[in-house]
Formats: structure tokens, sequence, C-alpha cells
């Protein structure tokens, strides 16, 4: 991720701010919590409540001008979501192996090629996860394997069914909007880009 555009000015003074201790409250399997004190650019402290993510990947797959999603069950939400495959990376794992993998677990799908479309940050003011988000090409239909705790409903939509489901709030998340917007603009332009 760039660090500075061109176009824009550097600020006048620093904006960093120094760590001063981290206290560890929570080690999950998913996400851990921690509280860093911190002192701020005018000298005063403060405190930043962190998540610490490993980092996922999802994939944008495209069979025949309709995009893959499966239908899932979000804890978090109270409800289901129409999401692109995803998922999170294990230790030391590749996001591009990561992101095969998940699309075969996920759909069944393998792919010929993988595209690097973005890497983002969900929720920089509290998280470090960051989201790879890879095209999927030349795809061959398989069995999908889910995860043993994982409850998915595969779909298949047009563009115009993606973003009705968008308008009705059944696509939702970050991931999944940058996915259904990216395919609309390589519809447009013949490109995939963000």
């Amino acid at each position: 991720m760039k660090e500075s555009l061109p176009h824009m000015k550097k600020p006048s003074k620093p904006l960093e701010e120094e760590t001063l201790s981290t206290e560890s409250i929570f080690q999950g399997k998913v996400v851990s919590l921690q509280i860093d004190k911190v002192r701020l650019p005018d000298g005063k402290t403060a405190t930043r409540e962190i998540i610490r993510h490993p980092g996922a990947v999802a994939v944008l797959a495209i069979k025949e001008d309709r995009i893959i999603l499966v239908d899932q069950y979000r804890q978090p939400m109270g409800r289901c979501e129409l999401e692109i495959p995803a998922g999170k990376l294990e230790p030391g794992e590749d996001p591009m192996e990561a992101a095969k993998r998940e699309l075969v677990e996920e759909t069944g799908y393998t792919c010929g090629r993988l595209e690097l479309l973005h890497s983002f940050y969900t929720s920089p003011g509290f998280a470090d996860e960051v989201i790879h988000l890879y095209v999927a090409h030349d795809l061959q239909e398989g069995d999908a394997a889910p995860d043993e705790d994982e409850f998915v409903e595969l779909l298949e939509l047009t563009m115009e069914e993606a973003l009705e489901a968008i308008s009705q709030g059944r696509i939702s998340d970050a991931k999944t909007l940058m996915a259904v917007y990216a395919w609309k603009l390589n519809k447009l332009t013949g490109e995939f880009r963000v």
C-alpha cells in the first residue's frame, strides 16, 4: 500500500503516535485484542484498543457472466450475508495459495490463474486486518469442501441481481461491495481495477 500520494502535501507536523506500553487482553482463535498506551503528537497520552488479525483473502470469481457468491450466516450481524468466497490466512501462508484454497473449499471451483486486484485494510481505526482481493480466471467446476463449522449455500448472480442484492442489503460487506463494483467497472472498461 502506498504511504503517500504524489499530489498530497505532507502534514506540517508529524502525526505519528509513540507506543508507550501494550497490554494483551484476549487471545482467540481468529483475533487478539490489545490496549496500547500512546503518546500523541502534542505530548499528551491516550489509549488505543487494537484488534490483531492474521489477514484474509477474498476471490472475485465470474462464471458465464455471473458472480459466484456464498450465502452464510454471520453471527455478529445476526443474519445471512451474500459474500464472495473468502477466509483468513493461516500462519505463514501465501495469500495467493490461501485464495485458491478458499475458492475450492467454499465453492468447489478451481481456477487457472489468480490476479491480485488490491490489498486493503478493513477497519484501520481499530484493526490491522488486511484483505487481499483476487480475481479468478479460467474457472473449473468441482466439489466444495467447507470447514467443519462452515455452512454455506452457493449462488451465482447476474450483475443486475448482484446490484439488486446490494440495494436490498443482502450484500453489505466491504470486500463483496468492492468486488461487485470492480466487476461492474470491468464490464465498462474491459479491465479489472479498483
